[in-house]
């Protein structure tokens, strides 16, 4: 049957050919992002994994922030606690000078100035600070009288993405290992911390101060100890979470990415269709055209 109201021939081939120029915007919207998914229509249960998975790799790479943060401050307290060691070991250096039979009232003076100016680098490294984080605690006076802990206090890292995993730090307590070795004024009463004016009097005095300040040593010691076991702890944490990361990137790239190879297959498939679509629709519109010869 010939009609010229109705030419279905040319209605599906304009259905067809409207269909292959979506699939064509598709393939090149693909191609040119470089990702399978578009909008919600492409995928929508892979969009949503995808949305989980990419929250989570950005809640891990804030997590591996915050760990690199941290063991810079406690490479920071490290330095300190090094700084400290060195003044520990001078101090100990003069009184052990000090001891010396040869040495007059006077050169004991001299030997007491330079212990009374380590004495306040002492007490101003206990008040270092990383980003306005105090790096240590002050126990002071408590601590060496009552021989409680020197542990000082802690602060909670957190080692995952989810929360899950943390660990602690400690703010060493740093003012009590200062006061084993005096201050500027004076030792305290009771205490088996020293008195500068007492340390420098007499060979007796400066011997009975080295197993103090030896003491003091002992404990710094265990202070940098517990710092270095918390660095290698966020380290192996960081190092978990960068193998983490790349994990949760590669299985986000499994669902988002497009497959350039597959599509740039489907683009050319697309534009041939297109091309044969644009001429057969014109083909179906030349053919009502045969009705004229019928009439003429």
């Amino acid at each position: 049957m010939i009609t010229v109201n109705t030419n279905m021939v040319s209605s599906w081939a304009a259905y067809n050919l409207n269909n292959t120029n979506t699939n064509l915007q598709r393939s090149l919207a693909r191609l040119s992002s470089g990702s399978r998914i578009n909008s919600s229509y492409d995928d929508a249960g892979g969009l949503a994994v995808s949305m989980k998975l990419s929250a989570a790799i950005r809640r891990t790479e804030a997590s591996q922030s915050n760990i690199n943060n941290t063991l810079a401050m406690l490479q920071t307290q490290d330095g300190a606690l090094k700084s400290a060691e060195k003044v520990l070991t001078r101090m100990s250096e003069l009184i052990q000078l000090s001891g010396d039979v040869t040495k007059s009232t006077n050169d004991r003076a001299l030997y007491q100035t330079e212990y009374q100016s380590l004495q306040v680098q002492m007490v101003d490294l206990v008040d270092e600070q990383f980003n306005g984080v105090s790096l240590f605690t002050n126990g002071g006076w408590n601590a060496v009288i009552d021989n409680t802990s020197t542990s000082g206090n802690t602060l909670t890292v957190v080692l995952s993405q989810d929360g899950g995993q943390t660990t602690s730090i400690t703010q060493s307590d740093l003012g009590s290992v200062a006061f084993y070795v005096g201050t500027a004024s004076a030792g305290l009463a009771g205490s088996t911390a020293l008195s500068t004016n007492n340390v420098f009097q007499n060979i007796t005095t400066a011997a009975a101060a080295i197993t103090t300040v030896n003491q003091a040593i002992q404990n710094l010691a265990s202070l940098r100890a517990t710092n270095g076991s918390e660095q290698v702890r966020l380290t192996f944490a960081a190092d978990m979470l960068a193998i983490n990361r790349n994990n949760l990137q590669a299985a986000n790239s499994q669902i988002l990415d497009v497959d350039v190879a597959a599509e740039s297959a489907n683009l050319a498939k697309q534009n041939i269709l297109q091309q044969a679509g644009t001429s057969m629709l014109a083909q179906a519109n030349m053919s009502s055209q045969s009705v004229l010869r019928l009439l003429t």
